[in-house]
């Protein structure tokens, strides 16, 4: 069987799971994906212990988010994204910690001048989750694969199992759904700016 075969079949197996014993869904996630989600993950972070903790994340960012996780076409996709944006986010707090450390010890930290731009920004993001829940489920995936995980088309597609026509609709519908619920945050934000 080649492996896309084995990977539909794999998926269609844990589809079934998830619809009638999340546990054992789970425990079939781990089984199947702790070691190749490992070695992605070693690629970018040549960290055992690190390697162990962000495992452990995606996991449990996983359950966590069963409820509202779309049903997937690809685990191995899906779970290879999150593995992958894990490691990079590891990565780049360690820079940032790196950078901090190599600061001046008399360097004192002080208060963000633009700290209305920060209250700003707090308040955009608020606004953008609750235009993202307007969002109808399949739209809302193929904005989040697109926007957050930057899958292209093509591979939002063939994650899904759509076509890329129908990925570039959904996405067409939830930027103007989008525009719509943010158009008073986005006000605010050139207010800002001019």
């Amino acid at each position: 069987m080649s492996a896309p075969a084995e990977d539909a079949t794999l998926d269609a197996h844990l589809a079934q799971l998830r619809r009638t014993d999340e546990a054992a869904w789970m425990e079939a996630v781990f089984r199947e994906f702790y070691a190749p989600l490992g070695q992605v993950i070693y690629r970018v972070v040549p960290d055992r212990a690190a390697v162990e903790d962000l495992l452990q994340d995606v996991l449990l960012r996983l359950w966590q988010g069963r409820a509202e996780l779309p049903e997937l076409q690809s685990h191995r996709a899906y779970l290879t994204r999150a593995a992958l944006n894990a490691a990079l986010r590891y990565q780049q707090r360690g820079q940032r910690q790196v950078a901090w450390e190599a600061a001046p010890a008399e360097v004192v930290p002080t208060a963000s001048p633009d700290a209305l731009a920060a209250l700003h920004h707090a308040d955009t993001e608020t606004a953008v989750a609750a235009a993202l829940d307007l969002l109808p489920p399949q739209c809302r995936t193929v904005f989040e694969l697109s926007r957050y995980e930057e899958l292209s088309y093509q591979q939002i597609a063939e994650t899904l199992e759509i076509s890329p026509k129908t990925v570039e609709n959904q996405m067409g519908k939830a930027l103007r759904v989008l525009r719509g619920a943010l158009a008073g945050a986005l006000r605010n934000l050139y207010g800002l700016v001019l």
